[in-house]
């Protein structure tokens, strides 16, 4: 893009911005009796398609809406694959499972990956992974074999949620732009954290959080695997002295309050992309602070549906853009 199209597009995402949910509308959501007075409350912030929606419905709309934006801003889309990459993962998974079962369901799949689900879900069951694109193919074969002979989920997911991971990664670190190299930085990290953790309370041995774990720049995965098999102590007593000293508090409080801290990382990160008009950042920040804000919507229609106290809701609320 041109500088004069960068200035278009980020004097639309300037305007888009005015309409992200703020903390006093965040507040207006708590303060809210039930599910159905939040929804009726984000309609009226003009959330949604049509008044008659559900919660997930209402979800998936605002989720298109920024994905429509970006198509309208920007004419190549390969600027976002830092983004959109881990979609295909998971739909390579969610075909590698299809054919297994041999089932019909077609909703587990995800828009707005770099291909089609389609063609995803045709390259497994044709056992043709060569029409898959390389961050696919390469480790499609080896997923599929484990999942068709042993029927190991979680051993085919294992290797597919690593390979994309590095690809993530990989394509971060390429894109020459600050915050997509930093998102993928903070993202790998942030996962290498939550799969030592997951590693230590179901018991994995040295091999399988190996297997699991994806290298970046801000940790020493050696050092977190010998952490992980020494036990929780041990990896905060590691990230103590890593970049990631201040998730350490957040960690010995709770799981959600971990993941919590993490999505405020990002934030916090990416809200000085807000003057910088002459790059791809602020539309990549604009996508970030939506997917945040879905993110804390759905937190917290959960917690209306689902009677949990407002105290319980508050622990789990992300930090908002604006």
């Amino acid at each position: 893009m041109t500088e004069q199209q960068y200035t278009y597009a980020v004097a639309r995402i300037r305007s888009k911005e005015l309409s992200l949910l703020s903390k006093s509308d965040i507040e207006q959501l708590m303060n809210c009796k039930s599910e159905k007075e939040c929804l009726r409350l984000l309609t009226d912030k003009g959330w949604g398609k049509s008044e008659d929606e559900n919660a997930e419905q209402l979800l998936n709309a605002e989720h298109e809406k920024t994905w429509e934006l970006m198509h309208e801003l920007v004419e190549d889309m390969s600027v976002f694959h830092t983004f959109l990459i881990g979609n295909d993962f998971h739909n390579l998974k969610a075909a590698i499972k299809q054919v297994y079962m041999d089932s019909e369901i077609t909703d587990i799949y995800i828009s707005h990956g770099t291909i089609k689900p389609e063609l995803i879900y045709r390259a497994v069951k044709e056992h043709e992974f060569s029409q898959l694109p390389p961050h696919l193919s390469a480790c499609a074969e080896e997923a599929y074999q484990i999942q068709l002979h042993t029927g190991d989920s979680q051993l085919c997911d294992i290797i597919l949620d690593k390979v994309a991971l590095e690809t993530i990664y990989q394509e971060g670190k390429a894109s020459g732009n600050e915050l997509l190299s930093l998102y993928a930085e903070l993202k790998v990290a942030s996962s290498d954290i939550k799969i030592a953790l997951r590693s230590v309370k179901t018991g994995k041995d040295k091999n399988f959080i190996e297997r699991a774990l994806a290298e970046c720049e801000s940790l020493d995965i050696r050092k977190l695997t010998v952490a992980a098999l020494g036990g929780e102590e041990e990896i905060c007593n590691y990230l103590s002295t890593t970049d990631y000293a201040d998730a350490v508090s957040a960690l010995k409080e709770s799981p959600s309050a971990f993941e919590r801290w993490c999505d405020n990382l990002i934030i916090k990160h990416i809200r000085p992309q807000k003057s910088n008009p002459f790059t791809i950042s602020p539309l990549a920040a604009y996508i970030l602070a939506r997917e945040n804000e879905i993110k804390t919507v759905r937190i917290l229609l959960s917690g209306k549906r689902n009677d949990i106290s407002d105290d319980s809701i508050r622990e789990r609320l992300r930090e908002m853009y604006v």
